[in-house]
């Protein structure tokens, strides 16, 4: 064992033991969040210590460090910073003629930490990074990816997107939250390759995945659990092998019993779409079938569904992987590889299904030929069927499921009892009601941004005030904005994207096949245009009435903006634009 090693035990046993050299003073301690941060230190940081002192082997929490003015101090995680071992370097550093920083301890997130364990020693803090020539403990790989993961729980994000750019020095992490793929400061300026090195210990843990190793030039999936802040978490990864490098895609999900999906009100189901849905589950057989795109919240909705299931019928689901908890359902996780014809799995399983007597039955996601056959066989059978699938609209649904992709027939889609229900949500973001702003108060803000992003004048917004009210017959006294500043209800440190933001709220449109032989017949006949016209024409009340009955997915989204809940740039982001064409000469 080296010398300095040595010195660190006797030290830490000093600490330890029974009658310590002399008691702990309190120390002050600094935190730096970024690498901004990191980089106006006064004094600057001139070099890592790690190789001087012998304590490489802790550094998966803590570095000491040294500064262009000759002190000397500890960056360390949270956890640790009042540790023994912690406390112990600080005075290995003075038995060697450091003096100490005031402060000398600086608290840094796992990931900033990485970035500084890969500083050459003899180099300062903006020098380049070692490629893979400075080997980082598996343990401070797993503690800089659990890191990212806690942030992205604890701001409730549903995606962690890990983008990996081999041509650069740095990579990045974003985030899909509330709807938005935002990227905060403290993940923007990573290491590529201690990214690359943290995504391959990462994969170690992967259930199911494609290969034994992370490979950057392949794509890859499969699922690996976390316990982060005493929840069970599930991440359903997914990489793309792009040209820039690896971007892998990571699901977050709580799989824990006190994370059950809220209810249909809860999750923005009106009233008159709730009934809808009961009605539907009370028929005896038939599917009820759920459309959105990638990031809906189609999964979440299809659960709740399942949950709320008479406790007098069997209910199975079977899913890729199975997201949420249903206390009321036999859950099945079928693993599909990417190959598109690889149905072998789901094939065997759906087969011991259909012999084990359930009454309700939940297929994930209707999406190649295998879930196809799956939902023309047991669509007909007297079975209730629950399923999601990719589509933009309620309309396209049958479209989709008729395509060569999957297969279904139109015949079958259009017998009377085999659709039940035809449902195609989206998720918009809901204004914070503690800091929104009303019309009077976004028309004076000195900068305000229109749902592309570009600053408007004072006289732009009036005008397209004007439009909202003249297109849509509504007061613009009801309307309410997002606050670019935010409150402490919203999160305002999170990201300035997500000031304002209070969650997201289900808006949805609805069909009742059976109801409608014009409906079932367009399907049949492959008649788009009727469908569409039919569709347009159905009875609906006004736009400020929470009766959803007839309405499209736009006006559902209206009426919420009429009562103050979506700010109407969310709406148009979505829809496109709501009012008539802006006056000429009216500017930006």
């Amino acid at each position: 064992m080296s010398v300095a090693g040595s010195t660190l035990k006797r030290v830490l046993r000093e600490r330890t033991g029974r009658a310590p050299r002399r008691a702990w003073a309190p120390r002050r301690y600094a935190m730096i969040q970024t690498r901004d941060d990191l980089a106006s230190l006064v004094p600057a940081l001139a070099r890592t210590l790690g190789r001087d002192l012998d304590v490489m082997s802790l550094n998966d929490r803590l570095c000491p460090v040294s500064f262009e003015d000759g002190s000397a101090g500890v960056f360390v995680l949270a956890d640790y910073c009042h540790d023994d071992q912690t406390l112990a370097v600080l005075d290995l550093l003075e038995s060697h003629g450091w003096k100490l920083n005031d402060p000398s301890l600086f608290i840094l997130p796992p990931a900033l930490l990485l970035a500084v364990d890969r500083l050459r020693p003899t180099e300062p803090a903006g020098g380049a990074y070692r490629s893979g020539s400075v080997k980082v403990e598996r343990s401070a790989l797993v503690s800089a990816f659990d890191e990212i993961v806690q942030w992205g729980l604890a701001n409730h994000a549903s995606d962690i997107h890990l983008n990996v750019c081999t041509a650069q020095p740095e990579s990045r992490v974003r985030f899909t939250i509330a709807g938005r793929y935002v990227s905060p400061e403290r993940y923007r300026n990573i290491p590529t390759a201690a990214m690359l090195d943290m995504l391959s210990v990462a994969w170690m843990d992967v259930q199911g995945g494609n290969g034994a190793v992370f490979d950057p030039l392949v794509e890859q999936q499969g699922r690996l659990t976390r316990r982060i802040d005493g929840r069970n978490i599930l991440l359903r990864w997914a990489s793309l092998a792009t040209d820039a490098g690896p971007s892998v895609c990571l699901r977050l999900l709580v799989m824990d019993q006190a994370s059950l999906t809220p209810d249909l009100a809860t999750l923005g189901y009106l009233p008159s779409q709730v009934a809808l849905f009961e009605r539907a589950r009370l028929v005896e057989g038939g599917a009820i079938v759920l459309a959105g795109v990638v990031g809906s919240g189609k999964s979440t909705t299809i659960a709740t569904l399942i949950r709320d299931v008479a406790p007098d019928r069997k209910v199975i689901t079977l899913e890729d992987p199975a997201e949420y908890l249903i206390p009321n359902a036999l859950q099945n996780t079928v693993s599909r590889t990417l190959d598109e014809h690889d149905g072998n799995a789901f094939d065997a399983k759906l087969k011991t299904i259909k012999r084990s007597a359930m009454t309700d039955l939940l297929i994930g996601e209707i999406r190649d030929l295998t879930s196809g056959r799956a939902f023309m066989d047991l669509a007909g059978c007297g079975t209730n069927l629950y399923t999601t699938v990719h589509a933009g609209s309620a309309l396209l649904i049958c479209e989709r499921l008729t395509s060569d992709f999957i297969g279904v027939s139109r015949d079958l889609l259009a017998t009377p009892g085999i659709l039940k229900l035809l449902v195609f949500q989206c998720l918009l973001p809901t204004v914070c009601e503690h800091c929104a702003l009303n019309s009077g108060q976004m028309s004076d803000l000195p900068v305000w941004r229109c749902a592309a992003g570009v600053a408007r004048s004072p006289r732009w917004r009036a005008d397209w005030l004007d439009g909202l009210e003249r297109s849509h017959a509504l007061s613009r006294v009801l309307l309410r904005f997002r606050s670019p500043r935010g409150c402490v209800h919203c999160g305002p440190a999170r990201d300035e994207a997500l000031c304002g933001n209070a969650g997201r709220t289900v808006v949805a449109e609805m069909i009742e096949p059976g109801r409608s032989p014009r409906f079932l017949a367009g399907v049949k006949n492959r008649d788009s245009l009727g469908l569409h016209e039919w569709f347009g024409a159905r009875r609906r009340s006004s736009l400020d009435d929470p009766c959803m009955d007839g309405k499209t997915v736009l006006q559902a989204a209206l009426y919420k903006m009429a009562i103050g809940r979506i700010d109407p740039r969310d709406i148009e982001a979505r829809f496109g634009p709501l009012g008539c064409e802006l006056p000429a000469g009216s500017g930006q």
